[in-house]
């Protein structure tokens, strides 16, 4: 500590400055010298000292005068000031109460001295480290507040983000810091429409707490499938759900992983529906897909959107999965020219679908190559 401190002696006798540099400096002090109060007043500010030995009978502005403007001085406040004098009594009354932290009378004990001079260096040093701390402190405090506004945000864009997206596409838009993909745009999606068959007969047959735990245990399974295969939920409503592929995020192979989720659906379906048929349910599902561009974009106003594509293949899709019977997996004609060398489907003849002029082509997914699903499974 003492090594680098630095010592402003003031005095207007220049061989008692050179005395008190002859005396400190062997010590490892830094001295810097000032013959009279106004120099002492700047070097105080400008030499940035640990401590001021300071002579009291100076020309004006005396020691006292020096020292009060000291600590009038925000800067210079605490600065440890040593007042050096010949006389006694009264004078050191007025030290103290000018603010000098301690009093030694000419002439000046060495030893006295250099111990009173570490003992105040001692009390700016821990003085000057609460400070550092206080003001890394309020740093800490500031960068603390920022950081959890901007988490507070971010878990603000997951909650938005993640009421269409699957979990990993919400955290990839929350971290890269852009939502502009959400905005009004063109892209080729596969989408995907299934709903449950018998389920309007099944309404009106049960209770409402058993109609909510149906749709709990059919919404659980999709959930999962939205995770596992990075889907974006158009709609989750009632026994019905709109899942589409490439957007926001563009994924590989979108049409085959619309595919595969439609076939794990289906599996998943296999194990959920004898469990419904042993409480007396008969239900099932169908589901269609399509292949074809949509304007894709947040809907919705302040407080409550929803991420939709809007096109002609969302209503094909739609169409699809109305026509399709119990277990079917129904897709158009230019999906399947998309997978055609991973998939095994059977002809589903031609529909004619509302809304649609020409009547559609469509196939049922019987399954999914094994090879396909090795390697989509690498992608997921």
């Amino acid at each position: 500590m003492s090594e680098a401190a630095r010592i402003l002696v003031v005095d207007d006798v220049p061989e008692n400055v050179r005395l008190l540099v002859a005396v400190l400096e062997p010590e490892g002090y830094v001295i810097v010298p000032a013959t009279d109060g106004h120099a002492a007043l700047e070097l105080a500010v400008t030499a940035k000292p640990d401590l001021v030995l300071l002579d009291v009978m100076m020309p004006p502005p005396d020691g006292y005068t020096v020292c009060r403007q000291l600590r009038e001085n925000e800067e210079t406040a605490v600065l440890p000031v040593i007042m050096l004098t010949a006389s006694e009594g009264s004078e050191k009354t007025k030290a103290i109460e000018a603010g000098a932290d301690d009093f030694i009378a000419k002439p000046f004990n060495r030893h006295e001295l250099l111990t009173r001079i570490r003992s105040l260096l001692r009390i700016k040093h821990y003085h000057d480290t609460i400070k550092a701390q206080a003001v890394e402190l309020l740093e800490l405090n500031r960068t603390l507040e920022e950081r959890v506004q901007t988490q507070l945000e971010e878990l603000e864009r997951l909650r938005r983000l993640r009421r269409f997206l699957s979990p990993q596409l919400a955290d990839a838009i929350v971290s890269s810091g852009d939502e502009s993909i959400l905005r009004s745009h063109r892209r080729q999606v596969a989408m995907l429409f299934a709903d449950l068959r018998g389920w309007t007969s099944f309404v009106d047959a049960v209770e409402p707490e058993e109609l909510m735990r149906v749709l709990g245990e059919f919404h659980d399974v999709i959930g999962e499938l939205v995770a596992r295969f990075d889907a974006t939920v158009g709609f989750i409503e009632g026994d019905g759900v709109q899942l589409f592929f490439n957007d926001p995020i563009e994924v590989p192979d979108p049409a085959l992983r619309a595919v595969r989720l439609g076939c794990a659906l289906r599996e998943e379906m296999a194990v959920l529906m004898p469990t419904w048929k042993k409480r007396g349910y008969d239900l099932d599902f169908g589901a269609g897909i399509a292949l074809g561009y949509a304007t894709c974009g947040e809907v919705g106003f302040e407080g409550r959107s929803d991420y939709a594509a809007i096109g002609a293949v969302t209503n094909l899709a739609s169409r699809l999965a109305d026509e399709a019977t119990g277990g079917q997996i129904l897709i158009t004609q230019r999906l399947y020219a998309e997978i055609e060398d991973d998939v095994e489907v059977e002809p589903a003849g031609e529909f004619t679908l509302k809304g649609f002029q020409r009547p559609v082509v469509a196939f049922d997914v019987l399954t999914v190559c094994e090879q396909a699903t090795e390697l989509a499974s690498a992608d997921v």
